[in-house]
């Protein structure tokens, strides 16, 4: 009897033994060496957070483009240099209103939204229709009523991007009325011609070389002359746009050039 009790315990206690291994061999893993997901927010076994995504940065309206701020009413900034220029004193390319690429021949037969017509008497090309901005009067073609430049037309957004593009002939006149022009023809030292521009609020300033502008494949007055498109179309004959004028003599207001002659762009920011 006393035989068969010691078997009898040293059964349970092996079987205990067992039991006992087999607990400790398939333990689960310890809860706090993991963190579970939430609320967007995940820690690794380190305790380290996971960093939230980065914000991203706004784009540059200036795409990396110099600007002055003149204090004008309407917080509009103007441009450095004209485009194709990499400096202020600069002339840059030359483009037809309407147009957002430099060529070799500027005349009406090169125009993009006209036809034209050659007058061997004169030796020249004539408009015949306009294709795009025209608003009638007297021109004959396709009549839309536009009478700005659409952004995908405008040189200066084509080829600055961002936030750039023509200034309108009222933004001209307000440059015009704020600031003071002073001819030069020596600016910093370069030997170029044109005028200084200063604002008459906080004494900041661009440069307007006189860059003049092109027709068929010559390049007119440059040195003495200076000649900006706007983004405006002349509405008394939209065989025109508006121009900034200058010359020796003086600044002038509200003048207009043919479309298809090659012109000086300088860009405009607006609220940056």
């Amino acid at each position: 009897k006393n035989r068969f009790l010691f078997v009898a315990m040293l059964f349970a206690a092996l079987s205990m033994g067992f039991v006992s291994c087999d607990n400790k061999g398939n333990e689960p893993d310890d809860p706090q060496g993991e963190q579970t997901e939430q609320n967007g927010s995940t820690e690794n076994n380190g305790g380290e957070e996971t960093p939230e995504p980065e914000t991203p940065t706004p784009a540059d309206p200036s795409n990396g483009h110099e600007y002055v701020d003149l204090g004008l009413p309407s917080g509009t900034k103007w441009a450095t240099c004209n485009v194709g220029a990499t400096a202020p004193e600069g002339y840059g390319n030359y483009y037809a209103w309407g147009e957002t690429e430099p060529k070799t021949t500027y005349n009406w037969s090169t125009y993009k939204w006209a036809t034209a017509t050659y007058d061997a008497y004169y030796d020249k090309w004539d408009l015949e229709t306009l294709t795009k901005y025209n608003i009638g009067s007297g021109v004959a073609g396709i009549v839309d009523n536009k009478t700005v430049l659409e952004l995908a037309d405008d040189a200066a957004r084509a080829n600055w991007g961002g936030g750039w593009r023509m200034p309108t002939d009222a933004e001209w006149t307000e440059l015009r009325e704020n600031c003071i022009w002073t001819l030069t023809d020596n600016y910093n030292g370069t030997g170029v011609e044109g005028q200084i521009v200063k604002s008459k609020t906080n004494g900041n300033h661009i440069f307007l070389p006189a860059a003049d502008y092109r027709y068929n494949s010559d390049l007119n007055s440059a040195g003495s002359y200076g000649s900006y498109w706007s983004s405006s179309l002349y509405t008394d004959g939209p065989y025109d746009a508006w121009t900034l004028n200058f010359d020796r003599d003086g600044v002038y207001r509200n003048f207009y050039y043919e479309r298809c002659c090659g012109g000086s762009v300088r860009p405009v920011l607006f609220g940056e």
